[in-house]
């Protein structure tokens, strides 16, 4: 069920356990209720993401002195990253700091405490303009519960049962999600996952599917760019023996990334906590001054790395096969920098990112292989093994590269191979000693 939070001195009152409520009962004010938190939540996100366009471009992608004073990348790192802090500090923004990479898209995880939405939309928004290395959607997934959360409270919807009080919430962020997405079922399939085994998920589906349709056709007609056919490749229009071997290979390829993203996030998690503790200010500073040096020699490193993929897919000979490795290798540890110092966003992009440039230089190295094959396969195998949701991961995929039935074929064995992989790791760690294997497999 949804975390409650709250600023300090304000505690909220503990909602009911979803186990101990009562059936579910399908009404049609409800089913009401669903749409119009549907088109609040796609009409935030919207202009949320408007917003974050706009800011972005105005501060540093149009603007003639940023553009001509490479100084101004540190300081303006420096000077947003101690905003973020402020926020945290002052405006009791929550944080991402004590999750893994998919922890907090998880119904669990959900902020549906409003009276922090002024703090969390604040330092959301210069999360994102700060160069931290995460992404949009992670921003939503701690606003728009908020949002959902103080329009039940306010209007009396679904009060005392908890089961409906979280499939209200869940509902607008399946709307915002299958916007920006791009998809009208993605979210339907995503929360299918996560409740698999539970208690209402089918009840839960008819909601999401009901809150993704509306929210995907309402930024459709907006006109408003998706995740949706982000990354194209040529088609690759033959299976042999060779490529599925290859798949398999990238498919461990990726599988390392998904752990290096853990470790990742464990290492520099402790060092975090034992650096700063409840220095809140400080911490966000201090990882601002790490973005602000690496954005001054390396800027392709700064922010989501959505931008900076169409960049480098431009032209990958001319950044070369060792640069793409350095990019590939550095942004991981920069995304779990930006989690545990308090940046609050999401890990797709990134990860995109990093499995990206890793492909691009091997189809380098390898050029008689269609580069597509490469890149789809590392990302379908980290995407798998990190996020914890293989069908979901796929699906989205599937969405921002519309692969060939051939090269989906390839992608499917390369995910494969991760999960079996990840589930020989977990047969290790439950044998071995978890202090031992920890080392190699612990959760991303």
């Amino acid at each position: 069920m949804p975390v409650q939070e709250d600023t300090p001195g304000n505690p909220v009152p503990p909602e009911p356990r979803i186990d101990d409520d009562q059936p579910f009962q399908w009404t049609g004010m409800f089913f009401l209720a669903i749409i119009i938190i549907a088109l609040i939540a796609i009409a935030f996100t919207a202009g949320f993401m408007a917003l974050y366009a706009f800011l972005t471009k105005a501060i540093w992608v149009e603007n003639d002195f940023v553009l001509a004073n490479r100084w101004t990348i540190p300081v303006g790192v420096l000077f947003f990253s101690l905003l973020v802090g402020l926020c945290q500090k002052y405006l009791h923004a929550p944080t991402v700091i004590n999750g893994g990479f998919v922890e907090n898209m998880k119904e669990q995880k959900l902020v549906t405490n409003y009276r922090v939405f002024p703090g969390a939309f604040l330092s959301s928004i210069i999360t994102l303009i700060s160069g931290a290395s995460v992404g949009p959607e992670g921003t939503l997934n701690i606003l728009v519960p908020q949002i959902s959360s103080w329009i039940r409270n306010k209007f009396r919807i679904a009060r005392g049962s908890a089961a409906k009080q979280l499939g209200f919430d869940m509902a607008a962020l399946s709307s915002a999600y299958n916007g920006i997405v791009g998809n009208p079922f993605f979210t339907g399939v995503l929360a299918t996952e996560y409740r698999i085994g539970k208690k209402g998920a089918a009840t839960f589906l008819v909601w999401n599917l009901l809150a993704g349709i509306v929210g995907y056709l309402f930024y459709l007609a907006l006109g408003f760019p998706s995740f949706a056919s982000l990354i194209i490749f040529p088609p690759v229009t033959e299976l042999s023996t060779v490529t599925v071997l290859i798949a398999i290979i990238l498919g461990g390829v990726g599988t390392i990334i998904a752990l290096f993203s853990g470790f990742s996030m464990r290492a520099i998690g402790r060092v975090m906590e034992t650096t700063f503790g409840d220095r809140v200010v400080l911490r966000t500073v201090a990882a601002g001054a790490v973005f602000a040096v690496v954005g001054y020699f390396l800027p392709a490193l700064l922010f989501s790395g959505e931008v900076q993929i169409h960049t480098v897919l431009a032209n990958p000979a001319g950044v070369g096969v060792v640069m793409l490795l350095v990019y590939a290798i550095l942004k991981i540890p920069l995304l779990a920098l930006s989690y545990k110092s308090g940046f609050i966003g999401g890990p797709i992009f990134p990860v995109l990112f990093s499995c990206t440039m890793l492909g691009l230089a091997l189809s380098l190295i390898f050029p008689s292989v269609p580069v597509g094959i490469f890149v789809l396969c590392i990302e379908a195998a980290a995407f798998t093994l990190a996020l914890g949701v293989p069908i979901s991961a796929i699906l989205l995929l599937f969405v921002m590269s519309e692969p060939s039935p051939e090269l989906t074929v390839l992608v499917v064995i390369s995910a494969t191979t991760s999960l079996v992989l990840g589930a020989l790791l977990k047969q290790m760690k439950e044998r071995g000693s978890p202090e031992q294997v920890e080392q190699v497999a612990g959760p991303a």
